[in-house]
């Protein structure tokens, strides 16, 4: 009976320390659990979800971090901290993601990408040690690869303020901006989006809305740029004929006061074709320069378009101002 009482004590004591330990192997599940308690997703956070096709398993994260579409002045109150760029959304570790809702529907695309953008965040934080190491091997190596303008500006950016975010801001951006990655990369990411192409087609839409305009205003200043050459050389090659007819016209005022009739009456033929081409060449300029004008009227219209796109996205409290 003792023995007994001996072996029953041993296991007790086994099971006492085996609780905490189960409950510490199964922590992230009982958080989760515990946030989800309850939780039904609003409909729109719901919609991102289907859109940019969350695998069970990402829609779970993006629904555990209680995400949410804020207008601007409750999105700043979230993510806002002396940030001095656009920001379009945030992850806030153990609290939440939010989102900027973006109502312009030229920008369809921007409230995905995010969503999806901001998710891989959390899933990053869940990644092990181990795992994690080697996903950050494999975008860098990939980003290095890339070797892509806008890209290097924005990790660029990032190194500045904070170098330590890189791999997870590469994890993010790689996920739901780039296709044709690395087999495998999109395996890993296959474990979050059911078609990944599907969000970084979301991507390639909103940003082709900033691109064709930026091309065009690119377009236009190279058009002005031709077309002020052209007027500054017609404008002083007009100034130059101008003085040389006031010259020619002295001189046959001179001939004409003078008498010289015969002299007077020869040169005026050749002053008379000085004066058409003079007048033809300012017909030209006016032309040159109401071309100039509509094109400057049509640029200024696409750069204005432009701005309002960019404070469409612009959660900050101070607008810039509207750039070339």
């Amino acid at each position: 009976m003792r023995a007994f009482r001996k072996v029953a004590a041993i296991s007790a004591a086994v099971l006492i320390l085996a609780v905490p330990t189960v409950v510490w192997a199964e922590r992230q599940n009982i958080y989760d659990t515990w946030r989800l308690h309850n939780y039904v997703a609003a409909a729109d956070v719901s919609k991102l979800a289907d859109q940019t096709t969350m695998s069970d398993y990402s829609r779970k994260l993006f629904y555990v971090m209680h995400a949410e579409l804020n207008d601007k002045s409750t999105f700043n109150a979230h993510c806002r901290e002396n940030e001095q760029t656009i920001v379009l959304g945030c992850h806030v570790s153990g609290q939440g993601i939010y989102l900027l809702k973006v109502d312009d529907t030229r920008l369809n695309g921007v409230e995905q990408v995010t969503a999806a953008h901001e998710m891989l965040h959390e899933a990053y934080e869940r990644l092990g040690n181990s795992e994690r190491e080697h996903i950050d091997s494999l975008v860098t190596s990939t980003y290095t690869k890339l070797n892509d303008d806008r890209l290097n500006k924005t990790i660029a950016l990032y190194r500045q303020q904070n170098p330590s975010v890189v791999p997870n801001e590469l994890h993010s951006i790689l996920g739901t901006e780039y296709p044709n990655l690395p087999p495998e990369l999109e395996t890993y990411y296959g474990r979050y989006f059911k078609n990944r192409l599907a969000v970084v087609g979301y991507s390639q839409q909103y940003e082709d809305v900033f691109n064709q305009r930026r091309s065009a205003v690119t377009q236009y200043d190279g058009q002005l740029s031709s077309l002020k050459g052209q007027i500054d050389t017609l404008q002083a090659k007009l100034s130059q004929q101008e003085t040389d007819l006031n010259t020619r016209r002295s001189q046959l005022d001179s001939l004409s006061s003078s008498g010289q009739r015969a002299q007077y009456n020869a040169a005026v033929p050749g002053f008379n074709s000085e004066v058409n081409a003079y007048n033809s060449g300012i017909e030209q300029l006016h032309s040159l320069v109401t071309q100039y004008n509509q094109i400057v009227a049509e640029r200024n219209a696409i750069a204005s378009e432009e701005a309002q796109l960019v404070q469409a996205i612009d959660s900050r409290d101070q607008q810039p101002q509207s750039q070339k």
